[in-house]
């Protein structure tokens, strides 16, 4: 009998080359189809292996999506700390480090849907490496109110996990329904892409928290009311006072 003919094999490739590959082809894949939904079987074909080869690196279908999101934040890290350095003052740097966090959801929205929904608050999470880049992304926020308060230029009196939930809070909830969309969109054959400006949500989320939501008009008009209040009772009581004055010296 003769043999059929042979089945095409992927050609040998160095570790890393191979990981990196599946990391690929990993990506393209959870982000059209979701987590629950990606069959590891499929992120095999797209690179030409059998599923075991995806196996042999990664031991479980959650270990690649780790993997995948880690090698994510590694990528998004780039350049941070050298831009950071061509920008100076506080509030310069805070309006950067949102800018470009609201960039990464911008381009990366099914990438961010998988964070937010697939990790966040799962008990594989904490303690992870995904984890520790995740804090390591954040300390550039951290680092820069530090500094802004060293420097005199942000104020003290609010704890600095506060603010930073506060901004990353804002930024991925604010932006949740374009995430959705985009998701939604991913799923539709001719779907438009979704647009998120960016430059207009930074300077927004920057000013509401270098100057907070009160009116500045309103502040002053506030602090002129209570001038003339203190003015009012001071000037009560001097009168009150002279007024007194005289029957004081009649009785002595």
């Amino acid at each position: 009998m003769s043999r059929g003919a042979a089945k095409p094999h992927a050609p040998r490739l160095a570790r890393e080359d191979r990981i990196a590959d599946i990391l690929v082809a990993a990506r393209d894949v959870f982000c059209e189809k979701g987590y629950e939904q990606t069959a590891v079987a499929e992120i095999a074909t797209r690179i030409g292996v059998v599923e075991g080869t995806v196996y042999k690196y990664f031991a479980t279908k959650r270990e690649l999506l780790l993997k995948v999101l880690e090698h994510w934040y590694e990528e998004m890290f780039g350049d941070y700390a050298r831009d950071l350095i061509a920008v100076k003052g506080a509030r310069a740097r805070l309006r950067l480090l949102v800018w470009r966090h609201l960039r990464s959801i911008r381009d990366y929205p099914l990438l961010c849907r998988l964070m937010f929904r697939e990790i966040h608050g799962e008990a594989d999470y904490h303690g992870s490496g995904l984890h520790a880049l995740n804090r390591q992304y954040t300390q550039f926020l951290v680092d820069v109110i530090d500094e802004g308060r060293a420097a005199g230029e942000l104020r003290s009196d609010v704890p600095t996990a506060l603010l930073r939930d506060l901004i990353y809070g804002a930024a991925e909830h604010h932006t949740w329904a374009f995430i959705h969309r985009s998701a939604a969109a991913n799923g539709r054959a001719g779907g438009g892409r979704d647009t998120l400006d960016i430059d207009t949500l930074a300077d927004q989320i920057t000013s509401i928290v270098c100057d907070g939501i009160a009116r500045p008009d309103a502040t002053l008009e506030d602090g002129m009311q209570r001038l003339s209040r203190i003015a009012a009772r001071l000037e009560s009581t001097l009168d009150s006072r002279a007024k007194g004055t005289p029957r004081n010296r009649s009785r002595a």
